[in-house]
């Protein structure tokens, strides 16, 4: 069992349903899913980089990604139905804590002028969306072997009714919010 997923038990639960007069434990949000997503707009042009993305995305997240493909053609973007422009892997139980443990621990801290993440990027239904403008913040990814940096979306799906119960629970986890 991962560490977050012990402390999720011992520590969070209590502190939420403490929190929020929950009754029963139920009621306490959790963490259903992490997906992460890069999306490759310079791959029409040039696949390889897709590859390298899929490559990084695979030894940031340890399972294999789907690669996206484009819903509807858009000519200004030479773009036509069905290109691959994208990757993204959706990680549940022991991989999401594993994952999200080091993204608190390790990849935060590493990104330049960190001050905390943003508390406004909830959708209203308690899911956090934080998007990094580099993949080398995760420590797996060695500097010299990238061809270029790109993006990476992260999305954290929880069950949490409102944004309120969700940066909740994603700050009883060690999530550095900014004031």
């Amino acid at each position: 069992m991962s560490r977050l997923m012990e402390k999720y038990k011992k520590e969070v639960v209590p502190g939420l349903m403490k929190e929020f007069a929950f009754k029963n434990v139920m009621q306490v949000p959790r963490l259903k899913s992490i997906v992460l997503n890069v999306g490759m707009g310079e791959a029409t042009q040039n696949i390889k980089l897709l590859d390298a993305a899929v490559k990084e995305l695979t030894i940031i997240s340890g399972q294999k990604p789907v690669v996206t493909k484009a819903k509807k053609s858009i000519a200004t973007f030479k773009l036509r139905k069905g290109m691959p422009i994208g990757c993204k892997v959706t990680l549940r139980g022991k991989r999401m804590y594993e994952f999200l443990d080091k993204f608190i621990s390790l990849a935060l801290p590493r990104i330049k002028d960190f001050k905390g993440v943003s508390g406004k990027a909830f959708d209203g239904r308690g899911n956090y969306a934080f998007g990094t403008k580099e993949q080398i913040i995760f420590p797996e990814i060695d500097y010299d072997k990238i061809e270029n940096t790109h993006g990476l979306d992260v999305i954290f799906v929880t069950s949490a009714k409102n944004n309120k119960e969700g940066k909740a629970l994603l700050k009883h986890f060690g999530m550095p919010f900014r004031n």
